[in-house]
């Protein structure tokens, strides 16, 4: 189950930790940079597209988004660049989920 004022500190620490902008983020999720900040003071609940999008680009399972008890440690970047184009947040994106898979991978498989 979501907590939504959960799930918007995570979004919104997930972001400044990662150094991107509101605007970054609304350019990458094709939406305005005012609905991302309402997503971050909890006044708008993202979509579970929205949710896919956001757990890619920081790397994180969904589940990390969503839910207090998830002890996953998200996939560490810091961007301070202020020309990052959201072709290029697609791409990390796409390098995180590839990430991510391998990590459950090894997880399912018990490698170290």
């Amino acid at each position: 189950m979501q907590d939504s004022y959960f799930t918007s500190e995570r979004i919104k620490s997930l972001r400044e930790n990662s150094g991107l902008t509101q605007g970054q983020v609304a350019g990458y999720l094709g939406v305005d940079q005012s609905l991302v900040s309402r997503f971050e003071k909890n006044e708008r609940q993202l979509s579970t597209d929205m949710l896919d999008k956001i757990s890619g680009l920081y790397g994180c399972p969904i589940e990390y988004l969503v839910s207090e008890n998830c002890n996953y440690q998200p996939l560490s970047f810091a961007l301070r660049a202020s020309n990052i184009t959201t072709d290029d947040l697609e791409s990390i994106a796409m390098v995180n989920k590839i990430a991510l898979n391998l990590r459950k991978m090894q997880e399912l498989l018990k490698v170290e």
